[in-house]
């Protein structure tokens, strides 16, 4: 029998790792991270020992950093990127020279000699991109003040560690005596960055878009799919021969993309292979975790850990105070930037050739920097659980709840853009009706436009009752929460039956779970507004005006009626899709019938 080759088996384990690791992280609550370190740590050197070479893997699953950057670089039009230009080198060099400036400080103050301090605060004053985007992205944070905040960060992060890289062999012994040579060396290598930049930004400008309009005239998928990947590499390769981030050229290449007119197909080609990679990444990262050192001076690691990640965590916490980020979003937005970071590996382990640090010294960092990259995730369920509960209703103004009891025949509760036509409505047509709603801010901007909206939780029988539940003929069931929503119903219907619930569904099983409840006045949010949207789609492809509502309401009429029929059997599924599938094709073929009726009703040569 022939001999399996190496990456095979590799590949076998890296996988069989991920799938049982990453769904079991997902079941306990922890998060896929996690789930990718424990199978690092599973499989490396330091457990099950399946894989010891841990560096050629660590240096191949770093394309899945340069493949995110790429990604997010996609998502960033030039004139946005240049309107984050002040939070980049604003707050990014904010963080990065006030952590590194803690951290020395703290070092020198322990006995550490100067230099290394130095080295081991730049090194530290780095966070992990890989996780801290992994995070945003699956949390969906990337488009909030934090999340903007902290990728305008990572962003200058990418930028800094050019000089700091350029700065090691400047404060290493071996070079002392060529200072001269050095500098000469350092200004081409200067020139050398600024000319490939430019060629990137110019070639990105004049030739990528052409070159990929003239690959997709080919119209072969895999070719196009093949390009991506060798825009990719290409740019991350040339920009790590002049020194430079591989990531942060992918993210040059992203945003010049940007705005092209295959940044969709781009994407959609390239986030299989980021996924894959990027897990591939964090297993290499708890491969790369060095337990030997960890057991000869555990309490020297776990202090460089809890230390850098206190004086960090304190930095970023003031600089989010200072950016006036949300309360409710400072705690995640700390610990992100606070942990360590991939690049830190690069840095102490140029440290190291350079002379400026010793072997076993940059063996320590590099372990304390595994290890916080590790601990995030933990530490992030931890805030998930433990400290975010008690930050939900920190900073906000506080208001006076409904105090005075109410008389108006409705009562609504949420005042959302879904309550507020609702109320606007009964207001024209001269109906009272009293609002409840938990957000201070709409409150304030609904009472300047003259609405009577009052600050309660209507999950809450005593407001009900101040709300006049008790007097009251209709309840209007409007907030956006599914299970506050249902909550609601609940207590109504216990407590005021002689109310008329009419509530707003989210989606069908939203819908279902209400009727259950006996409402029968149930709308969903988008059908109606969907519905015009597919009338006006219809009147664009040629249908008349009349044609076009015509079809609209006979597929309207029909799917109320189909959701009724599917109302019984929606705990069983076999039976529900029968019954959709039975009613899709009833449509269809009444819809096509009735447009051979029309066509033969029409005049002789009438042309449609």
């Amino acid at each position: 029998m022939e001999h399996t080759p190496v990456w095979l088996v590799n590949s076998f384990i890296y996988l069989s790792a991920a799938v049982i690791a990453v769904p079991l992280s997902q079941f306990l609550g922890l998060g896929s991270i996690i789930g990718y370190l424990g199978a690092g740590i599973a499989i490396g050197p330091w457990g099950l020992g399946l894989v010891t070479q841990v560096e050629d893997i660590l240096h191949f699953a770093e394309f899945g950093v340069v493949l995110m950057l790429f990604l997010v670089g996609l998502e960033l039009e030039p004139h946005r990127l240049w309107s984050l230009r002040r939070p980049i080198f604003g707050w990014g060099s904010a963080q990065v020279l006030g952590c590194t400036l803690l951290l020395s400080l703290v070092a020198l103050g322990l006995g550490v000699e100067w230099r290394v301090a130095l080295v081991a605060a730049l090194g530290l004053a780095l966070s992990s991109t890989a996780i801290a985007l992994q995070v945003m992205g699956s949390r969906n944070l990337l488009p909030t003040g934090s999340g903007q905040a902290a990728f305008s960060i990572l962003l200058f992060q990418d930028v800094a560690a050019i000089p700091i890289l350029a700065l090691l062999p400047l404060l290493g012994t071996v070079l002392e005596a060529n200072q001269a040579l050095a500098q000469v060396n350092h200004a081409q290598a200067a020139l050398k960055i600024i000319a490939v930049v430019a060629g990137i930004i110019l070639g990105g400008r004049l030739l990528l878009r052409p070159l990929l309009r003239w690959i997709a005239r080919s119209k072969t998928p895999e070719v196009f799919t093949a390009a991506s990947l060798l825009l990719v590499v290409g740019i991350a390769g040339l920009m790590q021969r002049v020194g430079l981030s591989m990531a942060l050229g992918a993210f040059l290449a992203g945003v010049l993309l940007a705005e092209s007119e295959y940044r969709r197909e781009l994407e959609t080609n390239i986030e299989p292979f980021k996924g894959l990679l990027l897990g591939l990444f964090f297993i290499a990262v708890g491969m790369s975790i060095d337990f030997g050192v960890l057991r000869q001076s555990p309490w020297t690691m776990a202090l460089i850990v809890l230390g850098f990640l206190a004086v960090k965590g304190a930095v970023i916490y003031t600089l989010a105070r200072a950016m006036k980020l949300p309360f409710q979003e400072r705690p995640v937005f700390t610990l992100l930037l606070a942990q360590g970071g991939e690049f830190a590996f690069v840095v102490f382990q140029a440290a190291s050739g350079a002379h400026v640090l010793l072997a076993q010294t940059a063996s320590l960092l590099i372990g304390a920097v595994a290890v916080s990259m590790l601990v995030s995730p933990l530490l992030l369920v931890a805030v998930d659980r433990l400290l975010l509960p008690r930050y939900a209703n920190r900073g906000e103004r506080a208001m006076q709840e409904i105090s005075e009891h109410q008389n108006a025949p409705v009562v609504i509760a949420g005042f959302g853009r879904y309550g507020q036509i609702v109320g606007r409505l009964l207001l024209a047509e001269g109906f009272a009706s009293t609002v409840l709603d938990h957000d201070a801010d709409m409150i304030d901007a609904a009472r300047s436009f003259g609405y009577r909206v009052f600050y309660g939780d209507a999950t809450r029988l005593d407001l009900l009752r101040t709300a006049g539940a008790d007097n009251a003929k209709i309840l209007v069931v409007a907030v956006d929460d599914i299970a506050q929503s249902l909550e609601i119903v609940d207590l109504a219907r216990e407590h005021f039956p002689h109310l008329e619930i009419v509530a707003r569904a989210r989606d069908v099983t939203h819908w279902n779970q209400l009727r259950d409840r006996g409402v029968l006045q149930v709308e969903r949010e988008l059908f109606e507004s969907s519905l015009r949207s597919a009338r006006s789609v219809l009147e664009l492809l040629g249908h008349g005006t009349h044609e076009a509502r015509q079809s609209a309401m006979r597929f309207r009429q029909h799917n109320l009626e189909l959701l009724e029929k599917m109302y019984p059997h929606y705990k069983d599924r076999a039976k529900l899709i029968a019954v959709a599938r039975e009613g899709r094709q009833q449509l269809e073929a009444q819809m096509s019938q009735e447009r051979a009726q029309q066509a033969q009703r029409r005049p002789h040569g009438w042309d449609h």
